[in-house]
Order: C-alpha cells, then structure tokens, then sequence
C-alpha cells in the first residue's frame, strides 16, 4: 500500500495492494492501523455510495460544520476527481489537485477537512464509495462553483450535467468569509 502525498497538505492518493489473478482480486479497501501509519488521523463513522451517469459532475462540495474529511474510491467506472483546498490563510488557498479514480486502478483519496471535493463522471456510469468522518449536515454543507475562474479546475468535459444547486453555486471569493479558520 503507498501513500503518495500531493501539492495540497494533507490530500493523499492511496494505491492499494492489489492481489490479482485469474479468478479476480482481492484488496483492503480500509485498515485503520495502516491509514493512520499513512497520515489519516480520521476517524470514519459515515459510509455512502454514490452513482452517476456519464458527464454528471457533482461538486464543489464541502462540509464546514461540523468539518467533515472524506476517503473517496470508485467501485464501477472512472471519474476525474478533484479536491480545492478552501483554508483561510493556506498557502495553497484556492488552489486544486485532481486525479483519475476508478474501479480498474482501485486508487482512493483522501479528503480532509477545510477542502472543497468534486467529480465528474468519464464512463458510461460510475460508483463512488466513501467514508466520512462526521455526520452529514445538510445546513453546513456549502457548494463552490464547479467552473470558478479563479480556481481553473481543468476538467475533461466541456459541458457537464449539473444539479440545479451546483449550476447556480456562489464562486470561492463570494463565500470566502463564511470559511472557518480552525482547520
């Protein structure tokens, strides 16, 4: 198992040890004790399982209150994940990592707290499966402009299918100032 650190402290791309053969495969999609040796101090009380069809993009999201972290792998197809590091006072303030997760190179992320996720789907349907450390809270999520200029996210799709909450979210420098600044 390696834990490869990104641009963005804290944001990890986690390659699995994967045992293939020709009957299938086998891996731990979660060992705590490896984790935390990998730098995941979180600790996961939330599991949910996400699908979407080919060009949805759901995000930016994040979840200020309670500050939630996230451990994001995809189960069936492929999608361009990204995370934006949404800290006040971070060095890397505004700025994103993306990587290609899917269910044929089993790569995960890791999410923490104070960081904007999204995703949009590049095959015909993909499923995403991930931890939470902390409760979902509806009136503490906030939602990021997925095409914000001032971010540039490079996404692989030009016209993306969005909700109707992430087609009309606020850009980053709207919302600066409702951020926490304990992460």
């Amino acid at each position: 198992m390696e834990f490869r650190r990104t641009d963005l402290e804290g944001v990890l791309i986690i390659e699995p040890t994967v045992h293939l053969d020709s009957r299938g495969f086998f891996l731990e999609s979660y060992h705590f004790p490896k984790y935390r040796e990998g730098g995941i101090k979180a600790t996961f009380i939330q599991d949910n399982h996400s699908r979407s069809a080919q060009g949805v993009l759901r995000g930016l999201h994040a979840q200020l209150r309670p500050a939630q972290a996230k451990l994001v792998r995809v189960t069936l197809g492929e999608v361009f994940d990204v995370v934006v590091d949404i800290r006040p006072g971070s060095q890397s303030f505004g700025q994103w990592v993306g990587t290609r997760l899917s269910a044929e190179n089993f790569r995960q992320i890791y999410v923490p707290a104070g960081f904007a996720h999204g995703f949009v789907t590049l095959s015909e349907t993909a499923e995403l499966q991930y931890k939470c450390d902390a409760i979902y809270e509806p009136s503490g999520e906030i939602a990021i402009r997925w095409d914000d200029p001032e971010i540039g996210v490079e996404w692989p799709v030009e016209a993306p299918s969005l909700s109707e909450r992430d087609a009309r979210a606020p850009l980053l420098s709207e919302i600066a100032d409702t951020l926490s600044k304990e992460y």
